[in-house]
């Protein structure tokens, strides 16, 4: 059995390290973008100096060849389901027996004029560091970026290490208020202003001007004003990275269709992580799941069933983290940025730090079903039994305290927050245990 993996992200790559544990099929992962697998997430650091390349890949290079998982440098273009024979750019072409597409995203782009010049980029894979360094190179005085989110913030943070000033145009009244409640999205917006970005909010781009050399110098916005710029940040989200499966006879909408193990419409075909779109949405989950955890998820489910343990994908609660520059974000279970006329909130924000935390639950039962914080950490596997086991929100106050993650000796919170809900419900709640592992054990036990 010879398996071949498009993409060397951790949805193929973690497919492939679990593949190999269980079996003694050959592996083949194809890759133009890299020769190795290296953590996505940390390409940033790499620009702000924090880290080297080489720091950002998990295992040593010679880690592949000792576990007899071949590696192939090549962009595959066309895709011969019949023959079972891919195609690559250079000229070479590849046989599988069974093949996995984890290509991950793309950068969006919406048609606007200029959108293809020199100094006009997203900010996804290793190519575009490397366009980033080169356009940093030749002197960049200020930095226009299209579209927030959490890819946008991060490329403001990068130039910031720099002294670039950046402004940063987003179509929402606050930032990222598609996807945050108001409370977070509130917090989230004065915190970027705070930090000297010149966020424009409710402002779009309409065209980017060429300047003389034909690189970007210029962006005017929807209200018709110019900002000179001599980079332009794509930052208007991502989609999946399947255009090159056109007329593979794979079928695709937003991504690669897929049932739950994974199995597209072709026989021995399969697909995972940012590139793959389930056929019928998972409860609690969106039909394409762009996150790094449940990339890995899909990739380890799917070695289960390519080598003979046919596994349903069967995510557990949902979950994320982030950063908006230096203020972190944690979400657990159900989080809408529009709340249901069927669901109550508890919105605690600390008068002068920059601490928050948004509880969701049912009004009928109180069952608890969600929550947001920022700049508190809470542990996952707490929130996650507290999602799986059902729990009303009373319980989770009572025993919030076992979930903070905050270092030793930190300021608590979670006797102000359990405070704040008495206050609103005429409850007389008190907490059952304290923070730290005692808390965390004396929690699980009573369990």
């Amino acid at each position: 059995m010879h398996i071949v993996i498009l993409g060397n992200g951790i949805s193929g790559i973690t497919c492939a390290r679990y593949i190999r544990k269980q079996s003694d099929y050959q592996i083949t992962v194809i890759s133009g973008e890299s020769d190795h697998f290296f953590s996505r997430t940390a390409l940033m650091y790499i620009y702000m100096g924090h880290m080297k390349y080489e720091h950002t890949k998990p295992y040593e290079d010679f880690f592949w060849a000792k576990n007899r998982i071949d590696l192939e440098r090549a962009w595959i273009e066309q895709v011969d389901t019949e023959r079972r024979v891919l195609h690559a750019k250079d000229g070479r072409s590849f046989n599988y027996d069974q093949l996995v597409i984890a290509t991950g995203s793309v950068s969006n782009k919406f048609d606007w004029p200029g959108q293809d010049l020199p100094g006009v980029q997203g900010l996804y894979s290793i190519q575009d560091l490397e366009e980033l360094e080169r356009s940093s190179a030749l002197g960049i005085n200020r930095a226009v970026i299209a579209g927030g989110g959490l890819i946008g913030i991060e490329l403001a943070e990068m130039l910031m290490s720099r002294n670039i000033p950046v402004t940063i145009l987003v179509r929402e009244k606050s930032y990222w208020d598609n996807a945050l409640p108001p409370g977070e999205s509130a917090m989230v917006t004065r915190h970027i202003l705070s930090h000297g970005i010149d966020l424009r909010l409710e402002t779009t781009m309409k065209e980017i001007i060429a300047g003389p050399d034909g690189r970007a110098c210029a962006v005017l916005t929807d209200s018709g004003e110019r900002i000179e710029a001599q980079l332009v940040g794509l930052t208007a989200g991502v989609s999946p990275n399947i255009a090159f499966l056109k007329d593979s006879g794979i079928e695709c909408q937003r991504g690669v269709l897929i049932d739950r193990f994974f199995r597209t419409n072709v026989e021995e075909v399969y697909a995972i992580g940012d590139c793959a779109e389930f056929r019928e949405a998972l409860p609690g989950r969106r039909p394409v799941e762009q996150v790094w955890y449940s990339g890995r998820d899909h990739g380890q489910t799917l070695a289960d069933t390519l080598c003979g343990n046919a596994s349903e994908y069967r995510p557990g609660p949902w979950f994320n983290s982030a950063k908006f520059l230096d203020l972190e974000w944690q979400t657990y279970g159900d989080m809408p940025a529009q709340i249901g006329e069927d669901l109550s909130s508890l919105y605690w924000e600390h008068p002068s730090e920059l601490k928050a935390v948004h509880l969701l639950y049912r009004k009928g039962d109180k069952r608890f079903v969600g929550i947001n914080s920022l700049g508190i950490r809470y542990r996952h596997l707490i929130f996650d039994r507290f999602l799986r086991e059902e729990r009303t929100i009373e319980y989770v106050l009572e025993n919030l305290a076992a979930a903070n993650f905050d270092p030793e000796f930190s300021k608590a919170y979670e006797r102000d927050i359990l405070e704040l809900y008495n206050q609103q419900t005429g409850s007389r709640l008190q907490p059952r245990n304290k923070r730290g592992l005692r808390g965390v054990l004396q929690l699980l036990k009573s369990v």
